[in-house]
């Protein structure tokens, strides 16, 4: 930071706190969407504290803050004694500890050199380290300026007004993935009615959201893919009215990792699914690791969550009994994963050609209609929201499990939970294309109309508690 943007932040730290009451409005956007991705259990690090009143509002189990200033650091040290701050230039880092959550909020525009920065981060972050990036949408640069010029807001030194692509470049530059970019606040004084309609609906919606004043970006370390450890895989099958298919998914599924776990959870039959998943498991124990289990409930998301309650894998999979997704696709999953390239692997059903009879022209319009919504509510790209192969971490699942009543247990798929459980905990959402084949036995278990209204529902109940809060 230059000296004269040192000097101004120091003449600020006096009135620092008046200033923050009368632009609580706007930080408490801020706060929200960061604690909407925070969880009680992590340590956070905020750079750029200030006085420490945004940071004491945060969740966490630890928090610290730095400033370069000694008037700021001074102040909030005296005002939350019950947390850890320290007088640090960002460029110069030096903390002995990783964080969970690193917050770097309206900041990079006052930095000499962005990069350095960044670089720097790396001092403090372990492998699964989230950084969120709050800045001014350059846009608004104009009305700020204006705004100054006319009295209405207090003069500042003059600041970068880098655009998403500026800060995104620097930050792989800096061994950084940026993987989510969102835009928030159309209006950032609170005028009765007008606010609250302007920043909670129209803010969301496409051509409004240009103009947002605050943008936000979330960010992750880039992994060396090639000096990543092997892991344990459990592959969980639901299987309902699938007799014929259960001795190929065993004969057609390829070993790859440290070891493959297979659970079979059979749910409702009227075949005799459940006596070919016992005589498979008998006939195979000695070549596989073969699990077997019959849900309580009814649905294909009841019966992952009885495989996964069950799973000791580090990474969980689904594999439909349907085999519609080639099992031989299955390593193409773990490697993505394994490798750091995302951290919940989507399969995309919808990319490659299919054969003539594997989803019906309805079925396909509404995988597309779907895959629309799914990209705009977690703004991440989503092909398929549908595709029943999505991979992710144990680790993350029972953190998922812990934040499952948030969105609640609805989903009669488990499609929508596990995404939606994904998003809330801030991971990495990777498309994997594959092949999608026609059924070789059975028929589908999918009611076009039923359940697309099911669906078309569980995605209004989570606009209103993703985009529209």
């Amino acid at each position: 930071m230059s000296a004269k943007h040192k000097e101004y932040f120091d003449k600020l730290a006096p009135d620092l706190r008046k200033r923050r009451r009368s632009t609580r409005y706007y930080w408490d956007d801020i706060l929200n969407y960061a604690n909407f991705f925070i969880h009680d259990e992590d340590s956070v690090l905020e750079i750029g504290c200030a006085n420490g009143d945004y940071l004491a509002r945060l969740k966490g189990s630890r928090k610290v803050g730095i400033d370069y200033s000694e008037a700021m650091v001074a102040e909030a040290r005296t005002a939350h004694p019950n947390l850890e701050f320290h007088v640090m230039e960002a460029e110069k880092l030096h903390l002995n500890e990783k964080f969970d959550v690193i917050l770097i909020s309206n900041v990079v525009g006052w930095l000499e050199d962005v990069q350095v920065v960044f670089e720097a981060l790396h001092h403090v972050c372990h492998e699964r380290t989230r950084i969120i990036i709050t800045y001014y949408n350059q846009v608004w640069e104009p009305i700020i300026k204006l705004a100054e010029f006319a009295g209405l807001k207090k003069k500042t030194p003059g600041q970068s007004w880098l655009t998403t692509q500026d800060i995104v470049n620097i930050l792989y530059l800096s061994g950084f993935d940026a993987y989510r970019t969102t835009r928030k606040m159309l209006i950032p004084v609170n005028i009765p009615i007008l606010s609250w309609f302007a920043n909670k609906y129209l803010a969301k919606l496409p051509l409004f959201n240009f103009f947002c004043l605050n943008k936000f970006i979330n960010a992750r370390p880039i992994l060396n893919e090639e000096n990543h450890p092997e892991y344990s895989t459990t592959v969980v099958i639901p299987a309902r009215n699938e007799s014929g298919n259960i001795e190929n998914a065993i004969l057609r599924l390829p070993k790859f990792g440290k070891h493959v776990e297979i659970i079979f959870v059979e749910g409702n039959s009227t075949d005799d699914t459940w006596e070919a998943i016992q005589k498979v498991q008998e006939k195979y124990k000695n070549t596989h690791d073969i699990k077997i289990a019959r849900q309580e409930g009814k649905g294909k998301g009841d019966a992952v969550r009885k495989g996964y309650s069950i799973a000791s894998g580090d990474i969980l999979m689904i594999l439909d009994a349907d085999l519609t997704v080639p099992p031989e696709d299955i390593p193409k999953f773990y490697h993505a994963i394994a490798s750091g390239k995302g951290e919940f692997i989507n399969g995309s059903r919808l990319v490659y050609p299919m054969e003539k009879n594997a989803m019906r022209f309805l079925n396909m319009l509404g995988n597309k209609f779907f895959s629309n919504v799914f990209s705009w509510l977690l703004e991440q790209p989503i092909k398929d929201s549908l595709c029943g192969t999505k991979v992710m971490f144990r680790t993350d699942y029972l953190k998922l499990i812990e934040n499952r009543k948030f969105f609640g247990e609805f989903d009669p798929f488990g499609d929508f939970d596990l995404l939606f459980g994904a998003y809330k905990l801030n991971l990495k959402i990777i498309d994997l294309p594959i092949r999608y084949r026609d059924r070789t036995y059975g028929s589908t278990n999918i009611s076009r109309f039923k359940h697309g209204l099911l669906l078309l529902r569980m995605c209004f109940f989570a606009a209103g508690k993703i985009k529209f809060v």
